[in-house]
């Protein structure tokens, strides 16, 4: 009994002894792949062939390139090397970098290929509450947020941000909306983005009195297309034949 134990033990000791040697073994292949990571840098992410490595290496290797572009602010780089890596908690890192410098844009654009929801969602707040519209739009569509949205909707539509409201309420498919956002955009002579918004809400009535409303003003060219969208084969055929260029 006493043999076979020590027999049983040797053998567990001899295995231990061999995986700490092939651990040991790779992270010194590790070590001495890095050193070639500036000659990987120079030729390019695009040009690298890493295939003939294991994965664990393979995934090393660009994580080490990638710290080494950040370290060097090649952030573009940096994320391409951790998105091959599959690095998400890096491009986090990366996104916070770009967040610390007010590029918002470009650390929303970070957290979603990290899938980071929660940051993406936080920062749409601060983006709104900075008057960041267009990247809280963004934040907000990325983690598809409806009640966020239709709210800077609202306050841009308030305040007359026709273009953000008209974007948010296409987003969220709320035609009522875009329906008040033309019918304010008209109110205030905003020829241009009354038709756009009307248009999208496929609401034939206020198609029918943007028209009526360009061709009073003489702007036939938009009182065609008004009608034309709102089905008045009529008043379409009234343009053509009294209004001919």
């Amino acid at each position: 009994m006493v043999a076979d134990g020590e027999i049983v033990m040797k053998k567990m000791v001899n295995a231990l002894a061999q995986s700490s040697a092939e651990l040991l073994k790779q992270s010194e292949s590790v070590e001495n792949f890095k050193r070639i990571v500036p000659s990987l840098m120079d030729k390019g992410l695009d040009n690298v062939n890493l295939s003939m490595f294991t994965e664990e290496m393979r995934v090393g290797l660009l994580n080490a390139m990638g710290d080494e572009y950040a370290r060097k602010g090649k952030l573009p780089e940096a994320i391409k090397a951790f998105i091959l890596a599959g690095n998400k908690s890096k491009l986090v890192s990366i996104g916070a970098d770009y967040e610390r410098v007010g590029l918002f844009g470009n650390a929303i654009d970070a957290y979603r290929l990290a899938d980071a929801t929660d940051k993406l969602l936080k920062l749409g707040n601060k983006c709104l509450e900075d008057g960041k519209i267009a990247d809280a739009v963004k934040a907000f569509r990325l983690v598809g947020n409806v009640d966020k949205l239709v709210k800077v909707g609202e306050d841009c539509l308030e305040k007359g941000k026709w273009d953000y409201a008209i974007e948010v309420f296409s987003a969220v498919g709320n035609k009522v909306k875009l329906a008040s956002v033309g019918d304010k955009a008209l109110q205030d002579n905003q020829i241009g983005y009354a038709a756009k918004a009307f248009e999208l809400s496929e609401d034939k009535d206020k198609l029918n009195l943007l028209g009526d409303t360009c061709l009073r003003q003489g702007l036939l060219s938009t009182a065609l297309q008004a009608y034309t969208s709102s089905g008045n084969n009529v008043m379409v055929q009234f343009i053509k034949e009294n209004f001919r260029q």
